[in-house]
């Protein structure tokens, strides 16, 4: 049971795979959720980050689903906006230097968490995916070389599960505090 003391926007979140195919994301709302984005902490404020994002039915939405796996293919098809999430793993060849690439997939994994946070303050849910075709992507959109596409947030209003085909996973299973969080040394709980 989670702590009943977290934000709503930490606490009530999980990945639903059932979402509302009638809701609309509006451009707007995308931006803003993309703003949170680009807001979230990267080493040295080098932001080695980028997005491919598509509202469903525009031509980017429609074109990454032809990479989409045979498990996620069904149900991203219903949610309202998919977002790609890429970070830089090498030098562009105009760059000088280019320091911090050693943390530029964490701090991409960042953006994720400020999407999915500011996903949840507009009322709307975030499921996190990496089960596409990341290479059939990266060059269907012109992803440089020294870029890599990593994983997928699918944004949108939870459906109705009575409506869909799709089963929803289990909720639970979070490892306790005591079995992740050490004190001292590897190990040793910190509570």
């Amino acid at each position: 049971m989670p702590n009943a003391d977290l934000t709503p926007y930490l606490r009530d979140r999980w990945s639903p795979r059932v979402f509302d195919p009638t809701h609309e994301l509006t451009t707007a709302q995308l931006e803003l959720i993309l703003e949170a984005a680009r807001w979230a902490p990267s080493a040295g404020n080098t932001q080695r980050w980028a997005f491919l994002a598509g509202l469903r039915g525009d031509p980017t939405f429609t074109e990454f689903q032809r990479y989409l796996s045979r498990g996620n293919a069904g149900w991203v098809a219903n949610v309202s906006a998919v977002v790609v999430i890429c970070f830089q793993t090498g030098a562009a060849p105009e760059d000088q230097e280019t320091p911090y690439l050693d943390l530029a997939e964490y701090d991409a994994g960042q953006t994720a968490a400020h999407m999915t946070v500011q996903a949840a303050s507009m009322g709307l849910h975030a499921h996190q995916f990496a089960g596409f075709d990341h290479q059939g992507v990266a060059d269907a959109f012109g992803v440089p070389d020294h870029w890599r596409v990593a994983t997928g947030i699918a944004i949108g209003r939870i459906g109705d599960p009575a409506t869909s085909d799709v089963h929803e996973k289990d909720r639970s299973g979070r490892k306790p505090l005591s079995e992740i969080a050490y004190a001292g040394s590897w190990g040793a709980p910190l509570v």
